[in-house]
């Protein structure tokens, strides 16, 4: 949130909680806190964020109930109590707004919000009448910062100024063009380091990108006079109070209006009275991209979790491979007891040794019967693992990630070890519809499902169980299985049961195959066609984890398949 955007909420703000008397606070983040307020025109909440990538203040709709018991929210509670909101200023250039509390309007402040939104140094302040920190959002101590240490008890002190000077509407063209060019950098790099107030946002308001990376000793006479012309717009528009939200089609958006294009004062006071319209806007779209970078994220959490475990299981596996590949050693040592005891006058000291080295081949041909299932097991639990990743890794659509999660929580669960024991081939588990142990109530699966070029219904999992829902459960007879060889990926089912399947069916099958699997930055992708009915469920194993034999190798191209998935994302294209 820029000096701009940070203007404009505020005189919406102003407009709207002037007075408002305090209700309530909770904390339902960790870099976050949220005020109830109410006014003649209403109830509000403000949302206050030291978040060091999305600070922010702004109004937001009523919030869930949550973080009312955090240590903050009830230092806030118990300090604003009885208060009423009399004041909220943004001064100067610096990114910093105080919310002033008092009994009642026209009275001295007793207590002082303040909320800093300067990135990773973005901070809140609860203050006392001296202007004392009561509570912040958190404590920045002398190895954090050498010019600015400040905790609970300390006097508050404003931060540092920024560099640059502070911008004039006073001040000459000729003033301003002198200090841009003081220095040889690009156009924009001399406005974010020349003038305080300013910022990346800003720079692509104010400037064409087409000249914003130019040097500044190359920029044309018209261009200088051009952005001199939309310095001063902006200059006025903070000034003036021209503020109006305009949302961009990639999530930028701008808050101010050039004095030609600014609403009337009566327009102005309709919007800001009944809508909050810059906050609400913006409120949403801080929502979405939160949601967004929360999603990935969690996403790179789960995708990190299943590396390790993958890392692990692999260790196991291969611990059981060298034991595996011992075990024919066991001839050699027979052998060696054997020579042994051949000798002319073996002494007792041979024969003891002979002894020896027959239990030991005796222990490494018993413990292979033991071995080979361990092995199996924790291959099978690579094979799940490897396409649990895959899922992550492919994940297209926020809606499925809560349901990804889930699965690989119980999944990784399952791999725990119990403290004590030695690990174990779990057992097998029930063929509930469903799979995998699952409630019998849980909701039915919604696999992807696309249309082939003959109309057929084509099925694909994006999750363990999906590919058991589609394949094991849902298929019929005549129904075709679709799998990259040897590569974990999603199961695809093409509704062979519904009409027969023509080439470009089965091509579209195996190209959808190959695109969600590990393959995927391949040109051609080798893809097993089996019959639906011929698959057999692996017990143990994860859900959709199958087996089969014999089936016919196609070749799919993962480029073919986003052309598909484009069509039929497309309700305007009906083709295909």
């Amino acid at each position: 949130m820029d000096l701009t955007t940070l203007k404009a909420v505020v005189a919406e703000l102003q407009a709207v909680l002037l007075p408002s008397r305090f209700e309530k606070a909770q904390q339902g983040e960790a870099h976050g806190l949220q005020i109830a307020l109410r006014s003649l025109a209403g109830s509000f909440w403000l949302d206050l964020s030291w978040l060091a990538e999305a600070p922010r203040l702004l109004a937001i709709s009523p919030p869930a109930r949550q973080g009312e018991g955090s240590t903050l929210a009830q230092q806030i509670q118990h300090g604003l109590r009885g208060l009423a909101l009399v004041s909220l200023e943004q001064l100067g250039w610096e990114r910093v707004v105080e919310l002033g509390f008092a009994p009642r309007p026209g009275e001295a402040i007793q207590r002082s919000l303040v909320l800093e939104l300067m990135g990773r140094h973005s901070n809140l302040f609860l203050l006392d009448e001296q202007r004392r920190v009561i509570a912040l959002g958190r404590q920045v101590r002398s190895d954090q910062s050498r010019r600015r240490p400040i905790g609970t008890g300390d006097a508050y002190g404003p931060p540092p100024s920024m560099a640059g000077e502070p911008p004039r509407r006073l001040e000459s063209q000729e003033s301003w063009r002198r200090r841009l060019t003081l220095v040889p950098v690009s156009l924009k790099r001399a406005l974010l380091e020349a003038y305080q107030g300013t910022s990346p946002a800003l720079v692509r308001q104010l400037v064409p990108s087409a000249w914003a990376d130019q040097p500044v000793q190359a920029l044309a006479e018209a261009n200088w006079q051009l952005l001199w012309e939309q310095w001063q717009a902006w200059l006025q528009a903070l000034e003036q109070g021209h503020f109006a939200l305009q949302l961009g089609s990639d999530d930028t958006y701008r808050c101010w209006s050039p004095p030609e294009a600014a609403p009337s004062s009566d327009e102005a006071s309709d919007l800001a009275n009944n809508h909050l319209t810059s906050n609400r806007g913006l409120a949403r779209l801080y929502g979405h991209q939160l949601s967004q970078r929360q999603g990935e994220q969690r996403r790179h959490s789960l995708a990190q979790r299943l590396r390790q475990a993958i890392e692990r299981e692999r260790r196991q596996a291969d611990h059981q491979q060298a034991l595996a590949d011992a075990v024919p050693t066991s001839a050699g040592l027979q052998q060696q007891a054997d020579a042994l005891l051949c000798l002319m006058n073996p002494d007792r000291g041979q024969i003891d040794e002979a002894q020896a080295l027959y239990r030991k081949a005796r222990k490494l041909r018993r413990s292979l019967a033991a071995i080979l299932p361990r092995l199996e097991h924790h291959q099978q639990r690579l094979q799940g693992l490897e396409t649990s990743l895959t899922f992550v890794e492919q994940l297209e659509d926020g809606a499925q990630l809560d349901a990804l999660a889930e699965e690989q929580e119980q999944q990784l669960a399952n791999l725990r070890p119990k403290r004590g024991s030695a690990p174990t081939a779990p057992r097998r588990r029930g063929n509930r519809p469903g799979g995998g142990g699952r409630s019998s109530s849980a909701a039915e699966p919604s696999p992807l499902e696309l249309r082939s070029a003959g109309g057929l219904r084509l099925q694909v999992g994006r999750n363990h169980r999906q590919n058991e829902w589609i394949a094991l459960r849902q298929a019929r007879r005549g129904d075709l299985w679709f799998h990259a060889q040897e590569l974990a990926g999603s199961h695809v089912v093409l509704k062979g049961s519904e009409g027969a399947p023509g080439e470009a069916d089965l091509a579209a099958a195996a190209d959808l195959a190959a695109h969600f699997s590990r393959g995927r930055g391949n040109a051609r992708v080798p893809v097993v066609m089996v019959a639906a009915e011929s698959l057999q469920r692996i017990p143990g194993a994860e859900p959709g984890t199958v087996r089969h034999r014999g089936g016919e190798i196609l070749w799919g191209q993962p480029q073919r398949a986003l052309e598909l998935l484009r069509r039929q994302s497309d309700p305007q294209d009906n083709g295909g």
